[in-house]
């Protein structure tokens, strides 16, 4: 199929935009990160087809996106012959979409199956979200197609037995159009929203495979080839330690649709391209998944997985922000001056970046973390990469989507007038960013899971805390002032994390305490990230983001205090132009 064809777009003074980009190629910091986190053969042949997709996401994608997002799905209920057979319609530029992100790229089969873009070996988890974070700044809805199907491969794999396996793993992670299943995830009902374990759905065994009944209330993906859900089996315990893992698809071996139907399709606030149902099974065939009282835990694993795309996806979000702000802030002439020569909208791009570059450095090293734990041929699995993945999953989750919100808005106020119609980006991206804070988890739920499961349960921050004073070993040429300063933060979050998770009355100041170890951890990678690119190409304007974090995430704020216009003139300058300056030059501004 190919590309819609491309809308001619003004691009004068007045409203300059990202047409003609490559969205790779526009971003070092993607690029200095993959440089740090893959082996160098790996980064070297991924090149070719990053830029190809940069270009891509900015352009064709781009454009196919727009037009989706405007002709949304819609639902019938029976066929033109009169027959009771539910299909859902996309716009052609929707499929189009499909065949680039599933067919030619694969991002969903990238951590699955070896030769994905002619490597001969899966994969890693910082690879694949690489595209998914470019993928993303073009279409945010299909983001989540693409990692539930990713994710319910992953589950499958990991608990279904061969015979389950056999019916539908390699058609999960296929790349031809024709033979690919993709999946859906239905975990919520009316009954329960986030308390998961008063779903009423009930699972009827019948010889090989069990009767689903009942109904599900956001069931994104909804026509999906296969769905993993949460089902009760009869005589279950209530609760969570009552549910099932089964895998439902939508047609049977005969060709018949199964036994269950769309009721409607939802009404989003955003991500409109994509259909999410609510729906009712009537007796619809599925196959179990692993242990019938570990279904709840089993599903947990998904839903971790979905959580750091969502993170990813957040960050795409800010980024695409970023980038529609920066075409305006150069391109943009105002008072006879170019826009990014005037001091308060340098100033405003900064709010814009720090976030963006924060869940830039997050996802990468939470993404790591997912390959450390899993490990590969030449490492064996980290269980302390697992413990320090089970705390940044939520923390990542819970800052960046919730920044998401923030970043974009802020972008469309860049943009002003325009920047609020429709014509533009801009009210796309502001809508979908509400998404990534309320799926898999509203605020609250993550907050709770990070301080009272992961930390309090789990003692997973001993980890964490460990690994990043190992990343400040690492950090022998930054200022040592600097470094005691990073030192001093890490001993204070700790202590208070350690508070809100141990004691009861302190659950209310669980999303201050999450929101101030995002912080922490992003202000140490920059300055690791810092240290290790001053290195290897003096470059450590890093530090710069790490600086801002100390001064604006960290400390407390002096309302009556003005900035120092003069060093702020000079953070700006060096972070919003491309070029490289050492950390020998940088010192005078983070002392």
């Amino acid at each position: 199929m190919k590309a819609p064809t491309k809308t001619a777009r003004a691009s004068g003074v007045i409203a300059p935009d990202t047409t003609g980009w490559n969205f790779y190629d526009a971003d070092q910091s993607l690029q200095d990160l993959l440089g740090l986190y893959l082996k160098p053969e790996l980064y070297e042949h991924l090149q070719a087809y990053l830029k190809r997709f940069g270009h891509l996401v900015a352009n064709e994608l781009d454009d196919a996106a727009r037009l989706a997002n405007h002709h949304t799905p819609v639902l019938h209920h029976r066929d033109r012959f009169g027959n009771d057979v539910q299909w859902v319609e996309y716009h052609p530029s929707y499929k189009y979409m499909e065949e680039v992100a599933f067919g030619e790229f694969g991002i969903h089969a990238m951590g699955h199956r070896e030769g994905v873009l002619d490597w001969p070996e899966k994969l890693p988890t910082v690879a694949k979200h690489a595209f998914t974070y470019l993928f993303n700044q073009a279409e945010f809805g299909m983001g989540c197609p693409l990692n539930v199907t990713d994710s319910g491969a992953h589950i499958l794999d990991m608990f279904g037995e061969q015979s389950v396996k056999d019916k539908f793993l390699d058609r999960m992670i296929t790349q031809d159009m024709e033979e690919l299943l993709q999946s859906g995830q239905y975990i919520t009902e009316k009954e329960g929203g986030s308390d998961v374990g008063a779903a009423t759905t009930i699972a009827r065994r019948e010889g090989d495979h069990w009767r689903i009944h009942g109904q599900k209330w956001f069931c994104s993906n909804a026509d999906a080839g296969v769905v993993l859900l949460l089902a009760r089996p009869e005589d279950a315990p209530s609760g969570t330690r009552g549910l099932g893992l089964f895998i439902m698809p939508r047609f049977l071996e005969d060709g018949s649709q199964n036994h269950y139907r769309m009721v409607r399709l939802k009404e989003k606030l955003g991500t409109r391209s994509m259909a999410s149902a609510e729906v009712i099974m009537e007796g619809a065939i599925a196959y179990q998944v692993g242990s019938l009282d570990n279904g709840f835990k089993q599903m947990a694993e998904m839903v971790n997985w979905s959580r750091i795309s969502n993170g990813v996806k957040s960050t795409a979000l800010m980024r695409r922000a970023v980038h529609d702000a920066m075409a305006v802030i150069k391109g943009r002439v105002v008072f006879g001056e170019t826009l990014v020569d005037k001091p308060l909208a340098r100033r405003q791009m900064l709010k814009i970046l720090l976030p963006t570059e924060q869940g830039t450095s997050f996802y990468h090293y939470t993404a790591d973390m997912l390959d450390k734990a899993a490990g590969d041929k030449d490492n064996p699995p980290s269980q302390v990469a697992a413990s320090i993945l089970r705390l940044l999953t939520p923390v990542l989750k819970f800052r960046a989507t919730r920044d998401g919100r923030d970043v974009t808005g802020d972008s469309l106020d860049m943009r002003a007038g325009c920047g609020y119609i429709e014509d533009w980006i801009n009210p796309r991206l502001v809508r979908d960013a509400y998404c990534g804070s309320v799926w898999e988890g509203a605020g609250n739920i993550v907050a709770i899971d990070a301080m009272s499961r992961a930390i309090k349960k789990q003692g997973c921050d001993e980890a964490l805390f460990a690994d990043l004073k190992d990343k400040l070993k690492e950090c022998e040429n930054a200022p040592e002032a600097f470094l005691a300063e990073l030192t001093d933060n890490l001993n204070g979050v700790s202590e208070l994390i350690t508070k809100v998770a141990h004691e009861d009355d302190n659950e209310v100041s669980s999303r201050q305490a999450t929101s101030l170890l995002y912080h922490l951890i992003t202000a140490i990678l920059f300055t690791w990230e810092a240290c290790q690119l001053d290195q290897k190409k003096g470059d450590g304007r890093r530090i710069l983001w790490a600086k801002l974090v100390l001064e604006h995430r960290l400390k407390a704020k002096d309302p009556y205090n003005l900035q120092d216009p003069v060093k702020e003139e000079d953070l700006s300058r060096f972070l919003i132009d491309d070029k490289k300056v050492g950390l020998s030059e940088l010192s005078r501004l983070i002392d």
